[in-house]
């Protein structure tokens, strides 16, 4: 893709399964990486296996000291940053049960931390002419789903703030966009199914058209696009990249009427 060969990208959450897709994609185009994670074993592994394109920079998203200073470490090791993918979320959620706490900590890790990696890098942004965002937002921003309060409506939240950040930040050359992945293969999906591929398509496969979940590659290959001089024209958007599942509907990929003569 043109354009990104040469920049740097900094990616929270970049030492997370899809993280790792996205930080490795980036890497692979000729981009500079800055992981921001406070996962240290995976994140700085992870650098040494790419190489010194990637920098790892323990980064609590929740702390504005953090933040500063993971892109003040960007900037110094690689001279500008010119990508900001904000990925960490968190998964708590209660539903209904959530408490007030919760709720707090869901909406800053989610929401408000994205918009503080957006305002740490702004004037860097500014300084070299412009810049792209994406954020990751999600299928669960659109539907309810059951007993899943505090992700849904932090990613419905941050599909708003994305198009709050397109608006203003249009006049910097800076665009902004967002991804709404549907189920993908993850740490949550591993950890859940016990590392089990082939059954979590299964359950994924009534869900989406394409009758599995997605990979972190193809999750980074839209990403990638959206930073690259490619998509110039294109800001203000929520990709889904989510194998048909938004498409799909209630009656999803069987026949509803048949089932009146059966």
């Amino acid at each position: 893709m043109n354009g990104l060969s040469g920049k740097t990208a900094i990616v929270t959450g970049g030492a997370t399964l899809i993280g790792q897709g996205l930080v490795r994609a980036f890497a692979a185009a000729g981009a500079n990486v800055v992981v921001a994670d406070i996962d240290e074993e995976a994140g700085e592994k992870l650098a040494v296996d790419i190489g010194d394109a990637v920098l790892f920079v323990r980064t609590d998203i929740t702390d504005d000291v953090a933040v500063e200073a993971c892109v003040a470490q960007a900037v110094e090791r690689f001279g500008g940053v010119h990508y900001l993918v904000n990925l960490a979320c968190s998964y708590v959620d209660n539903g209904f049960d959530s408490s007030r706490a919760e709720w707090l900590q869901t909406l800053d890790v989610n929401v408000v931390s994205a918009v503080a990696m957006a305002k740490a890098v702004h004037p860097h942004f500014v300084a070299q002419g412009g810049g792209a965002i994406v954020n990751f937002t999600s299928i669960s921003a659109k539907v309810a789903q059951t007993g899943r309060w505090l992700y849904p409506v932090s990613k419905a939240a941050l599909v708003q703030v994305t198009r709050n950040m397109a608006m203003d930040l249009a006049g910097d050359n800076i665009r902004v966009n967002s991804v709404s992945p549907g189920w993908t293969w993850s740490k949550v999906m591993d950890d859940l199914s016990g590392g089990d591929r082939p059954k979590t398509d299964r359950v994924a496969a009534p869900f989406h058209l394409l009758g599995r979940v997605g990979d972190p590659e193809e999750m980074a290959s839209v990403v990638l696009f959206l930073c690259s001089d490619d998509a110039s024209f294109v800001t203000g958007a929520d990709w889904a990249v989510d194998g048909g599942y938004s498409a799909m509907g209630p009656e999803q990929a069987v026949p509803a009427i048949a089932q009146l003569t059966a």
